[in-house]
């Protein structure tokens, strides 16, 4: 686990709360508390684990009784069928983590396979595949390292990490040049400036400020290729706008630097793992 285990742990509290608040009515009112069981993890697909520890940290949270065995790793490919983790402990615990630590994990998985497969997609270009700010509130950390589990790179966390002028900032600013020239007086000199454009003429403009990073928004494929030939290696080259697993490969070609998709995090689907467990006989 790479994220803050203070975060981690406040992230569960705050999940559990909200799917327990008081008790559990079924297992409370069925189970004894002596009741022992075993469960595991089955991956019900093929794809890529990526938050295991935060998942099953729900059960360590919810009761230290809890015994747990992992049998991967994040960003390890898995295979339907193949077992996840193992857990053995109060039957109660187990049943009142289930949905809350899978929501998790699943969620989490489902980022992870679907970078992997952009990441695989682009193999042999120069293009690395990143994540936008297009999260959920309150996951951004755990969505943006099942992106890193995936094989993908982070843009930026936060609006605090670098200067990026989009559209409306530019729009709302007046001028692209100017606009450039007011954060370079007016920011520090470890922060980097990417300029988003939309034709070739915003592009030479912002070659021509000097920026660091040029993002092309939603460019056709030989606009963007042309982008490329006309930049020469001055500054990083970031596509970025209605790319998708059937257009990514050509889109790397044109020889882009970076590749960004907000599908990643904000629309993914979750991977498929399911929990099975077996009462142990006292």
């Amino acid at each position: 686990m790479n994220l803050p285990i203070f975060y981690v742990d406040d992230l569960i509290q705050r999940a559990i709360t909200e799917d327990i608040n008081y008790i559990d009515v079924t297992s409370d009112y069925l189970l004894e508390d002596d009741d022992m069981s075993q469960a595991y993890w089955v991956s019900k697909d093929n794809g890529v684990v990526a938050g295991l520890d935060i998942g099953l940290r729900v059960f360590t949270l919810l009761d230290p009784a809890i015994v747990i065995e992992t049998k991967v790793k994040d960003g390890d490919r898995v295979e339907k069928g193949d077992i996840l983790a193992t857990m053995e402990g109060p039957t109660k615990s187990l049943l009142k983590g289930e949905r809350t630590a899978l929501n998790l994990v699943q969620h989490m998985s489902g980022i992870a396979t679907a970078t992997r497969r952009c990441v695989d997609l682009v193999a042999g270009t120069k293009a690395t595949i990143a994540c936008t700010r297009k999260t959920l509130p309150g996951l951004r950390p755990i969505q943006k390292y099942a992106v890193v589990c995936g094989g993908g790179r982070n843009h930026r966390y936060n609006l605090s990490d670098a200067a990026m002028l989009k559209d409306n900032h530019i729009d709302a600013y007046g001028s692209l040049t100017k606009a450039v020239e007011t954060l370079r007086s007016r920011t520090g000199h470890m922060v980097k400036i990417e300029c988003e454009t939309r034709t070739l003429e915003e592009l030479q403009e912002a070659l021509d400020c000097g920026v660091d990073v040029i993002m092309l928004d939603n460019m056709d494929l030989p606009t963007m290729k042309k982008a490329v030939e006309l930049t020469v290696g001055r500054a990083k080259l970031e596509a970025s706008g209605n790319i998708t697993q059937e257009n990514i490969a050509q889109v790397a070609a044109t020889g882009v630097d970076i590749i960004s998709l907000g599908a990643l995090t904000h629309s993914v689907k979750c991977f498929d793992i399911s929990m099975k467990i077996k009462r142990k006989e006292n």
